[in-house]
């Protein structure tokens, strides 16, 4: 199973994910926003002792630093480049089109979500990384 990393400032949709996810096997950590997001990645600062997940679920409207600037910031760490990001939003078409250029970008999944759905997508961005 993967190691996920969960970005979001609301406490029940990281209480939900982290169950759903670690109900089926995942290692899941989380964050509550972007700035603590880069420290619990060992990006900034810098901790080579720190290993990537092997997805991040991103939420966009955060305090002290949004997930869209956080997933720019990620484009300046080579091996976080690679990362694959699932975009959860409230915000829908917008913030999609915000992220076209974003290679690292799995999917956008708009709150609120189906949580088959959600972890059947999460499966298979796991299953083509390995």
């Amino acid at each position: 199973m993967g190691n996920i990393l969960v970005v979001d400032d609301e406490p029940e949709i990281v209480t939900l994910l982290r169950f759903l996810l670690e109900k089926d096997g995942h290692r899941v950590s989380a964050a509550t926003n972007g700035q603590d997001a880069l420290q619990a990645l060992g990006l900034e600062p810098a901790d080579p002792a720190v290993q990537l997940p092997d997805l991040m679920i991103l939420d966009i409207m955060m305090p002290v630093m949004d997930g869209l600037t956080l997933n720019g910031r990620l484009q300046d760490f080579p091996a976080a480049k690679e990362m694959p990001i699932i975009v959860l939003t409230a915000k829908g078409q917008k913030m999609r089109d915000l992220f076209q250029s974003s290679p690292n970008v799995a999917a956008y999944v708009q709150k609120p979500f189906d949580p088959k759905m959600l972890r059947d997508l999460i499966s298979g961005i796991l299953s083509r990384r390995k």
